[in-house]
């Protein structure tokens, strides 16, 4: 019998297989994505100290009342993502899309911390 996948499950399943591989060190951390249905999140992860160097999202008080539609506010959170990444001497990481296809609003993301001088 056929069983229909469960949207969140198969996200989760395809984070993990990404995970496997992606891994974010001192020198380059990790760009993690989380997408909800309204808004976008991003955090800049030392994965080997285990801390969180810098984030971002379309909730913080500076992005909340960014005009535009969803991948325009995902832009923005690029950008100001990769002025708080340089501003604690990062300038290079690893993309960790959470899962989500590189498409849309992750896609928005990605070219706006490119902008903002991140590389990946």
């Amino acid at each position: 019998m056929y069983k229909p996948a469960n949207s969140r499950a198969a996200r989760r399943r395809r984070h993990l297989r990404i995970r496997k591989r992606v891994n974010g060190t001192t020198a380059r951390p990790r760009l993690s994505v989380f997408r909800s249905l309204n808004n976008i999140f991003v955090q800049v992860v030392d994965d080997t100290r285990g801390t969180t160097v810098a984030a971002a999202s379309t909730l913080d008080s500076s992005l909340r009342n960014q005009s535009g539609g969803k991948s325009e506010r995902a832009k923005a959170v690029g950008l100001a993502i990769a002025e708080r990444a340089r501003a604690v001497g990062v300038t290079s990481v690893v993309f960790d899309r959470g899962g989500y296809l590189y498409h849309g609003r992750v896609k928005a993301l990605a070219d706006g911390a490119r902008e903002g001088g991140l590389e990946f």
